[in-house]
């Protein structure tokens, strides 16, 4: 397996829902100014949308177009039934688009972007994807040498975080396990932990990471993707979705407040060229079904959140701690952090095992 470090210094934010209005105009601007992206090979979880005649010629003129990392997330409740704030995460130029306020929050460091890609060296009968495949060569480590991560799964691959002052640490712990590659003007150029030995500092000794609580809501998800050529058939819905429409979740008699079983999730990722959604079974009817693309088999899926107060960014092994016990019994995850929480995604039919392995583990660690 080959570890690439793309080319994108990432800032990861927080919008409050009530400024919003302030940063609708150049979201929109973001999503939908049409812009094409160069094609960079990976080994998706699903074969992804390319051009069905990209030559040697065209693919030479897709390496030298402008890319782009952008990440929008809502929700609309947090676990004490306020209204979340929006999530963005998005390269340096994107960034300079959005002004300055007090309803924006940044958090302090850059974050570089780091994508395992298949060499057809990775061992045989490994059937999990997501989060759950890279578990114990990429998350692990990581969380052993004290890295902080932030994780974004997406229909085509799964995305790793690191602040950029932890790349000489990543670099250090990872070297033996993969090759490791520095995309630099469209050019991989190989890395070696002698390449940043200058920069490495031994991380130091931290207290045993906090074992944090998880809830699973009874609302199905789904993850999707569509055609870049055809996100303007659905520009208007995916505006209606993301800033005006926000319902909340339905009022619950018996004990006199919302009911907190079911949320409203939705996530917009358009990396490098290629789109990824993840929205509840329910709001999926709302779009025309011939354009969003699925797996052949339509599974869908439950969230897991982790996390009853906000996350800290300096907190290490979280999302080793969803990705290990699921790596043990070999279920799949899409994983996607946000601003304050993160979320798991596993297929319906095993979420009751999911829960059963979080909880012994939690009760493990006490």
């Amino acid at each position: 397996m080959d570890l690439h470090i793309l080319e994108h210094r990432v800032r990861v934010l927080s919008l409050a829902r009530r400024g919003l209005w302030l940063y609708t105009h150049p979201l929109l601007k973001l999503l939908f100014l049409p812009q094409r992206c160069r094609y960079r090979p990976f080994f998706p979880h699903h074969p992804p949308l390319l051009p069905p005649t990209l030559g040697p010629g065209r693919r030479r003129r897709f390496w030298d177009q402008q890319h782009r990392f952008l990440l929008l997330q809502m929700q609309v409740l947090q676990p004490d039934g306020n209204p979340e704030d929006y999530t963005v995460m998005l390269d340096e130029e994107g960034f300079k688009e959005l002004p300055p306020s007090e309803f924006m929050q940044v958090a302090d460091s850059t974050w570089l972007v780091l994508s395992v890609v298949s060499n057809g060296r990775e061992p045989p009968g490994c059937q999990a994807t997501g989060v759950t495949k890279i578990a114990r060569s990429v998350i692990a480590p990581l969380a052993e040498h004290h890295v902080s991560v932030l994780m974004l799964s997406t229909y085509q691959t799964d995305f790793i975080l690191v602040r950029e002052r932890d790349l000489p640490v990543v670099i250090h712990t990872l070297a033996g396990e993969f090759d490791i590659y520095k995309e630099e003007g469209g050019e991989c150029v190989p890395v070696t932990s002698d390449d940043v030995s200058n920069g490495f500092l031994k991380p130091k000794p931290s207290a045993s990471p906090m074992l944090h609580p998880v809830q699973s809501p009874q609302t199905r998800f789904c993850v999707l993707t569509v055609a870049p050529d055809t996100l303007p058939a659905i520009a208007t819905m995916l505006i209606d979705v993301l800033f005006y429409s926000h319902s909340s979740p339905p009022w619950d008699a018996a004990t006199g407040s919302q009911d907190l079983d079911s949320i409203t999730f939705f996530s917009f990722s358009l990396i490098e060229g290629y789109i990824s959604i993840v929205m509840d079974a329910e709001t999926q009817k709302r779009f025309p079904s011939d354009l969003l693309l699925t797996s052949s088999t339509g599974e869908l899926w439950r969230m897991v959140r982790i996390g009853g107060q906000p996350l800290g960014f300096d907190e290490c092994g979280i999302v080793a701690q969803i990705a290990e016990p699921l790596a043990a019994a070999d279920i799949s995850a899409y994983y996607i952090s946000t601003f304050n929480f993160d979320h798991a995604l596993v297929p319906e039919e095993g979420i009751a095992e999911v829960i059963q392995l979080l909880q012994q583990r939690q009760e493990s660690g006490r």
